[in-house]
């Protein structure tokens, strides 16, 4: 996760943007809604993850509107979707989704599953418009805000 704010993202490790990269176990695995799925290759090797947690988008810096339609404790967010670029476009990250959308379902207590994810990145933003809606697209707005779009992923 952490190569990839580094090399997709470019921003490097940013605190308050990325401190459950750092603390994974405490961010996904010891709450008991949260989850990180892991895949590895044949050799061992992380080729990709995917989280999940109940903590709905905080505003600032996301837009009022969709943190109110988001709230914490009855929305999983998808996280840190990632698939190395070597292993892309075979249905991985497809797969991940799937079982973290599983997994939201079984919870019970989710009302909504959201994500936001950066257009800047290779993949990302037509990876999730095949799989959800958009409800904000931030290069909509006066001066572009963040740049960033929103997404309501249906359950299943």
């Amino acid at each position: 996760m952490l190569d990839t704010v580094y090399r997709d993202f470019g921003t490097g490790y940013v605190p308050r943007w990325h401190g459950d990269i750092i603390d994974p176990a405490g961010a996904y695995l010891v709450p008991e809604r949260h989850t990180l799925l892991v895949a590895v290759d044949k050799a061992g090797e992380v080729v990709g993850t995917g989280a999940l947690d109940s903590r709905g988008p905080a505003h600032p810096p996301n837009p009022r509107h969709v943190a109110e339609r988001y709230p914490s404790g009855v929305t999983a967010q998808l996280r840190r979707v990632y698939v190395r670029p070597g292993h892309r476009r075979r249905g991985l990250a497809r797969r991940l989704v799937d079982e973290l959308l599983a997994f939201a379902a079984a919870d019970g207590g989710y009302r909504a599953v959201y994500l936001h994810t950066d257009p800047a990145v290779t993949g990302a933003e037509p990876f999730w418009r095949s799989l959800a809606k958009v409800v904000h697209d931030e290069r909509e707005e006066a001066g572009g805000g963040e740049g960033i779009v929103h997404f309501d992923v249906p359950m299943r």
